[in-house]
């Protein structure tokens, strides 16, 4: 068995035990790949372990990597996206995450809509007001939520977040997922390798993972 394959184990046993903690059923969490920086045959190596949903942040990595890894796998856009990239984003990704305003979902309707689908996202809520994230704030989500539903090309399905590094995440967890159930939403994208498992105890439908899967790589932005 690969590392990799190793990892992923230990993973789903991990994802499943938090869940049976709080009555959940393992089945109803989505566990994606994070495989930003992860080159291709590492990629290919998770896709025969196992894993099919696989998470990128940047379009131009995205759209160099896909054509090399096998057509069985999925992409989803996990990273901040600029609307200049939306036409590419919405040939690439069946799942957009990171949609934190009416502009950029405006764009993505355009483009949808030249393409001929309709294109699933969730809303970026930065719950814990740090200037130095994306997202939309918590109250003015129910506004901006309204808005976005107007659009015929883009469908909402809920809502994602990435807490404060070096604080208790729960809190932002737990508010994420008020602000889920008040908008009456389904999906909730939150957790990545140091707090997955918190995540799926707060209601976490989704969770990013990327080096407790690949390992450790070399980066300046938040681990997954």
């Amino acid at each position: 068995m690969s590392v990799i394959a190793q990892n992923l184990e230990q993973i789903q046993g991990r994802l499943a035990a938090a869940a049976q903690r709080v009555g959940r059923d393992p089945a109803d969490i989505t566990l994606i790949a994070v495989s930003k920086t992860v080159a291709p045959d590492q990629v290919a190596e998770a896709l025969a372990a196992g894993i099919h949903i696989f998470g990128e942040s940047k379009v131009q990595e995205a759209r160099a990597k896909i054509p090399l890894v096998s057509g069985r796998a999925r992409w989803q856009m996990i990273g901040h996206l600029q609307s200049n990239k939306a036409r590419e984003a919405v040939e690439l990704f069946e799942l957009i995450h990171s949609v934190d305003s009416v502009k950029l979902a405006g764009a993505l309707d355009r483009c949808a809509a030249e393409a001929g689908k309709t294109q699933p996202v969730l809303l970026e809520v930065n719950v814990s007001g740090e200037g130095s994230k994306y997202g939309i704030a918590p109250a003015a989500l129910p506004a901006v939520l309204a808005e976005i539903q107007q659009l015929a090309r883009v469908e909402v399905r809920g809502l994602m977040t990435i807490p404060p590094a070096g604080k208790e995440a729960r809190p932002f967890f737990r508010q994420l997922r008020e602000l889920r159930d008040a908008a009456g939403l389904r999906e909730l994208s939150m957790g990545m390798s140091h707090d997955f498992e918190i995540a799926i105890e707060e209601g976490a439908t989704m969770v990013r993972v990327g080096t407790a899967l690949f390992g450790e790589r070399q980066r300046h932005e938040p681990t997954e």
